[in-house]
């Protein structure tokens, strides 16, 4: 294997670039051109351009996997997409997060005057067009969300969740700190705003990872007839991207396989089931201190709580009314289902009932920035119904648990 070399160009000194941040590393015969770029910049796409337009270059990669590469490439993708199979997969809270960073890729689109991720795409084209290959090379989103989500602790994922929800519902423009803040870093660590800063290990995930994940990729993509490769990457990268590209010697498909791997964890909800023994500890007190009359009175009080509040935030997010009929009456059942949330049984059933049309997927990029737009949109109105029925449903079950308690204690 050749000794790893790394060239730095100048940011401004090579008309080819135009002026855009570039790294050069060279490795087991392949000179790898790493061009760093904003994802909201006219400027980074006409860099793109001249790059291809060079005839340099033997094969192009870039910062995407074929998931957002069809996002960017087809406005209908949302529309094909089975919502109820989405619920059925307990995908629903991943799907939430998608939409937050739709709306607000839609919010700089609208501000800047330009789609982010434009250069990504411009790159794919121009390269399909000359015939040359085309190299995905960056972690699919959803794995890059699932890795993060298990590397935080409760608090921190209620964090990052009011985080996403600020930026989802928020109707002012991006500040101008921060569209120079995301020319120089990167789409998923802007979109999570300072959060992302404040945790390491949200922080290592979406961009210490990720590096490394497409250095990998890129020595996975190793071919004798591809001496010059063009890396267009997000300018938050590019440093990391080679070091690693420099550094790392580990068989790629075995590195790659390690940084795709999510873990399986017992899914065992400690908190839920520590609330539920109180509930099911104190209703059995209240049998035998009181008898029949106050076990009864406790149970009916569990019943009214949790199916109250789940129908009451199903009623909150707009459902029709078999929705929260079915939220009322699954809730109070909650130990006899714990992987099943709530949310899911009178999601399903909206989804069944109000069926989202052609036209509500075709809008929901526009529908999900704002609130008023997320109960107009049959889809977005599922999301609410799964997100305020469970947190109906929980509510419920502490209220429950203090109510039992204070009850027997009396």
């Amino acid at each position: 294997m050749n000794d790893p070399m790394t060239e730095t160009l100048p940011e401004t000194g090579d008309d080819l670039f135009a002026g855009q941040p570039v790294r050069v590393v060279e490795r087991d015969g392949v000179r790898y051109t790493l061009l760093g770029t904003a994802h909201v910049s006219h400027a980074s796409v006409e860099a793109v351009e001249k790059a291809i337009d060079s005839g340099r270059f033997d094969a192009v990669a870039v910062e995407l996997d074929p998931q957002r590469l069809q996002a960017l490439s087809d406005p209908d993708t949302l529309a094909k997409l089975d919502l109820v199979e989405v619920i059925r997969k307990g995908r629903v809270a991943l799907f939430a997060a998608n939409l937050a960073l739709s709306a607000y890729q839609r919010r700089l689109a609208e501000q800047l005057g330009i789609e982010p991720g434009a250069e990504l795409k411009r790159a794919v084209d121009l390269a399909r067009e000359r015939n040359l290959p085309v190299h995905l090379i960056d972690r699919e989103v959803g794995l890059t969300f699932r890795r993060a989500s298990q590397r935080l602790g409760f608090f921190g994922k209620l964090k990052l969740v009011a985080g996403l929800g600020a930026g989802l519902f928020s109707s002012e423009e991006v500040g101008e700190n921060e569209i120079e803040k995301l020319k120089q870093g990167d789409m998923l660590e802007s979109s999570f705003g300072e959060f992302a800063s404040e945790s390491p290990a949200l922080y290592e995930t979406i961009i210490g990872e990720r590096d490394r994940y497409m250095a990998t990729r890129l020595r996975e993509e190793h071919s004798p007839l591809q001496r010059e490769v063009l890396a267009v990457v997000g300018a938050g990268h590019l440093a990391g991207l080679a070091r690693y590209l420099e550094t790392d010697n580990d068989a790629p498909a075995a590195l790659r396989a390690e940084l795709e791997a999510v873990p399986k964890k017992r899914n065992i909800p400690w908190f839920t089931l520590a609330i539920l023994a109180i509930v099911v500890t104190g209703i059995g007190v209240g049998f035998y201190r009181g008898g029949l009359g106050v076990g009864t009175e406790l149970l009916a009080t569990w019943a009214m709580y949790t199916g109250g509040l789940a129908g009451l935030g199903c009623l909150l997010a707009g459902s029709h009314p078999l929705s929260i009929l079915t939220a009322i009456v699954v809730a109070p059942f909650k130990p006899f289902r714990l992987s099943i949330p709530t949310g899911a049984f009178s999601a399903l059933v909206e989804a069944r009932l109000r069926k989202p049309a052609y036209e509500d997927f075709l809008k929901l990029r526009d529908d999900a920035q704002s609130l008023k737009g997320w109960y107009r949109n049959r889809v977005t109105r599922v999301v609410l119904t799964f997100m305020l029925t469970n947190l109906g449903s929980m509510l419920g079950l502490w209220l429950t648990a203090g109510r039992v308690w204070g009850k027997v204690a009396g």
